[in-house]
């Protein structure tokens, strides 16, 4: 979240604006060191690469902002959103990353920058990196996750966000159904809508709009980010020397940088970004293995796929593409039952439930087909064999519960507390076959790490 601030102070100098008008913004950005004493790093790969973050920083925040827009409550000091850009080296894509915040990770040996206590390697949340030890602890945390070498860092927070979607007259969101979050307090009705800074923040907050929680969320985010570089791109900001001046003041006295982040690579950037467009940028999130991974004394976590993961990061470092980039024309929308959550967020384990040799390895490769995530490990399911084919979830999925049973017409549903993010199937004689589901909001992704790029998600 608030991410998008720090990506419009790399895309807002697309626009070939000359020297005079830059030379001066970069005084107003609060500097830091992510890089102070760090050691054996990875090797530079081609390309830029910035870590943008957003913390939930609300110091700056008024008491009508807070009710308004349901931002009261301690801060954690924590980075609510974390995302890996990488700008291409000949500055005609930029590569957006997802890294849920709640990710597994094990933070090297550091001092604790509240405390001054010195701290072993642990396990945590990748978003406890920065409550311990800053941005250089989450500098260094993220490379060691993903061996991608950050050239540069950018942090926002609340009220940086608001002004600067504010400051560009707003985005532009589409939503197929109504959505509602109590938590935020966003509502928005089906259709498409104007969204100001105080609005965008509630959209990109929200993460109990279905059951995808942090999965949906990020997409969420990924959308207004593709919005914003729509707006910026389409609306007159990167070719007007006053409103672009008006405009980087607002984002550039709001955001911490590094030291090396600066008018030079601000005019870098415009000279090579001129034609830069919503297509031109591609968002991905980190391939999850397990969305409730388990840790004493840190909670439910969420755990990558590191083989996956490691062939995403690898094409960063290798400045490849990471969505496979079609015509308009070639486009088309993907069919199916639709349903809340999207199949590619639900984790599934499947069991037989008969006594017919091979039907387990058959249902998984189906739902598989389908888009969920099976464990691709079909069990066999003990006690006497089962006619009607049963879905076990927690309470707490009861929504991914219900676009997995869509998708086996005839399935009895039960809720089981405790039983964690991962929903059991034990399949019955009854199985007529797997029906195929999607998303409200489904975009065709592509390519092997199934990115998007910004002209899918934006309003047509």
């Amino acid at each position: 979240m608030r991410v998008a601030t720090a990506l419009s102070v790399v895309v807002l100098a697309a626009g070939g604006i000359g020297h005079a008008v830059v030379t001066g913004l970069d005084t107003g950005i609060t500097r830091v060191d992510p890089f102070k004493d760090m050691k054996n790093r990875p090797r530079a790969g081609t390309g830029m690469n910035v870590l943008v973050v957003g913390t939930d920083g609300r110091d700056r925040i008024t008491p009508e902002q807070k009710e308004k827009y349901r931002l009261g409550g301690a801060p954690c000091r924590c980075t609510d959103t974390v995302l890996l850009v990488h700008i291409s080296e000949d500055r005609e894509r930029a590569s957006v990353v997802s890294l849920p915040r709640d990710s597994y990770a094990e933070l090297p040996e550091h001092t604790d920058q509240n405390s001054g206590e010195r701290h072993r390697a642990h396990p945590v949340k990748l978003n406890a990196a920065y409550s311990e030890g800053g941005p250089a602890l989450t500098v260094r945390t993220v490379e060691a996750m993903t061996r991608v070498k950050i050239d540069h860092y950018l942090e926002v927070d609340f009220t940086s966000f608001m002004r600067t979607v504010d400051a560009v007259g707003g985005v532009q969101i589409c939503t197929a159904k109504p959505v509602k979050d109590a938590y935020t307090g966003l509502r928005l009705a089906a259709g498409t809508h104007e969204l100001d800074g105080g609005q965008a923040l509630q959209y990109v907050r929200s993460r109990y709009i279905d059951g995808a929680a942090d999965i949906g969320r990020m997409q969420r985010q990924q959308k207004f980010l593709a919005a914003l570089v729509d707006r910026l791109t389409s609306g007159g900001v990167l070719f007007n020397p006053v409103r672009f001046r008006e405009v980087a003041t607002t984002l550039l006295g709001s955001v911490r940088a590094d030291e090396g982040f600066g008018t030079d690579q601000l005019l870098a950037l415009a000279k090579a970004m001129r034609g830069f467009t919503p297509a031109s940028s591609e968002f991905v999130s980190v391939p999850v293995r397990d969305m409730d991974f388990p840790v004493k004394g840190v909670g439910s976590t969420v755990k990558w796929d590191p083989d996956k993961a490691q062939k995403l990061f690898a094409a960063v470092r290798e400045d490849r593409p990471l969505a496979t980039r079609q015509a308009p024309a070639e486009r088309k929308r993907p069919k199916g039952v639709v349903v809340d959550v999207a199949p590619r967020t639900i984790r599934v384990q499947v069991y037989n439930g008969t006594r017919i040799d091979g039907l387990g390895r058959k249902v998984d490769d189906a739902l598989r087909g389908t888009g969920f995530d099976t464990t691709r490990t079909p069990m066999t399911g003990k006690g006497p064999a089962r006619t009607r084919t049963l879905v076990e979830y927690d309470p707490r999925w009861d929504r991914s519960a219900k676009s997995l049973a869509a998708a086996l017409p005839g399935a009895e549903l039960k809720a089981v507390k405790g039983r964690g993010g991962t929903l059991r199937v034990t399949v019955g004689s009854s199985y007529q076959g797997v029906t195929a589901v999607r998303a409200e909001t489904a975009t065709p992704a592509r390519g092997p790490f199934e990115a998007v790029t910004g002209d899918q998600v934006v309003c047509p």
